[in-house]
């Protein structure tokens, strides 16, 4: 889209997703970001960053919400094509929206072009998470989940170059978290990346992680009992022990029949679907060796989506499929067919205890993460009372 704008020299352009161009181009683009008034609701949601950013809302939806950041042209373009391409081989990421190129002020002078994403739902950065009463666990799970995210972009053959706890969004998943790149500006695409290249992006996280905590520290805002240096050695370790289940050869026993099927339910658990295996067996030595040579990630997200068409975390798919497990259990034998029994699980039990959520206090979290949380009370409950009281009961 080109707007022509009164007594300016060039034409401001926006490039992007038409859905939203309308809603972008009633935004005062002849100012810089910096003076944009900023919803006093949304100013919290925003991390620190090196560039100039503003979260803006254009609409009643959580889909009308954007986070404006001023750059230059190059990086813009380059973040915004990367962004594309990561989402398009779904990787956890933000949407970008547009590039807004061409911007002039009232005075005819140059400003910075923008790049345009949409703000995440129900996302934190780690300033906010961290600045609450946050514990040494919750401190671990956020480290987990940087682990994930940075074992998963690797996974696709992507180079971050800037992993850090500032770069990434954070989004209650069941009772850890999951993170989400915030930041591709310095990321590069390649067919599969090499181990020095793996390693030299661990490096950057270690560093940063290491570094953004010690700020914590310094402010007064970190736990006592964390200490930023093995804080972020934990973020290492937890990906090079993904990273060795899910690509270096495992050896099982041969006489268990079942030892394959094990093995790739382990990567199941960790939230990775196999799509190809190895399976070698060393003939001297009785030795069987397992090998995931393609893997993909949100197995529990998927099962979830292509049995009920519910859009989840992964933890929070997880927790909902023992739900539907555990329903389907109860049914008479025969079962019926597995989509039958998704279809009473969603009325009967998931769509039921959501609409028991009080129209007030509904859009405070994620359905499925309410769900979740209904399910931890009705245990609570249960163990307190010495008997299941129900999950009507629980939701209530």
């Amino acid at each position: 889209m080109i707007i022509r704008e009164d007594r300016a020299v060039s034409e401001l352009r926006i490039t992007g997703l038409s859905e939203d161009m309308s809603a972008l181009a009633a935004l005062s683009w002849r100012k810089t970001v910096e003076d944009w008034p900023e919803d006093p609701t949304l100013t919290s949601m925003r991390g620190i960053s090196r560039h100039i950013v503003r979260l803006i809302r254009t609409g009643p939806g959580d889909r009308d919400v954007f986070a404006v950041k001023e750059t230059v042209e190059e990086f813009a373009t380059r973040e915004y094509a990367i962004l594309r391409e990561l989402n398009a081989r779904n990787a956890p990421c933000v949407e970008p929206v547009a590039i807004i190129e061409n911007r002039l002020d009232k005075q005819g002078m140059p400003l910075p072009v923008a790049l345009v994403t949409r703000y995440l739902p129900f996302s934190l950065p780690y300033r906010v998470i961290m600045s609450s009463e946050v514990t040494p666990h919750e401190t671990n799970n956020l480290a987990n989940a940087l682990a994930l995210l940075l074992v998963r972009l690797h996974l696709l053959g992507f180079w971050w170059g800037d992993c850090s706890l500032s770069n990434t969004l954070f989004r209650q998943d069941a009772n850890e978290y999951a993170a989400y790149l915030v930041d591709a500006e310095t990321g590069e695409f390649q067919p599969s990346l090499s181990n020095g290249q793996r390693e030299h992006d661990l490096d950057i996280a270690q560093f940063n992680v290491a570094a953004e905590l010690e700020d914590l520290a310094v402010a007064g805002l970190l736990h006592p009992a964390i200490d930023p240096i093995r804080a972020a050695e934990r973020v290492i370790s937890r990906y090079r022990r993904l990273w060795s289940m899910l690509k270096e050869p495992q050896v099982l026993d041969p006489t268990d029949r079942h030892a394959v099927e094990k093995a790739m339910r382990a990567v199941q658990d960790l939230g990775f679907a196999v799509e190809e295996v190895e399976v070698t067996l060393d003939g001297d030595k009785g030795a069987l060796k397992f090998s995931p040579k393609l893997v993909a990630a949100g197995y529990h997200q998927n099962r979830l989506f292509e049995l009920m068409g519910i859009h989840a975390e992964e933890l929070q798919a997880k927790r909902l499929l023992a739900s539907f497990d555990r329903f389907r259990g109860r049914e008479k034998k025969p079962l019926p067919p597995i989509e039958d029994s998704a279809r009473r699980w969603l009325v009967e039990t998931y769509h039921r205890v959501i609409n028991l959520v009080p129209e007030e206090l509904r859009g405070r979290a994620e359905p499925a993460q309410m769900f979740h949380e209904i399910l931890e009370h009705r245990c609570y409950l249960g163990e307190k009372a010495g008997k299941d009281l129900g999950i009507t009961y629980a939701t209530e």
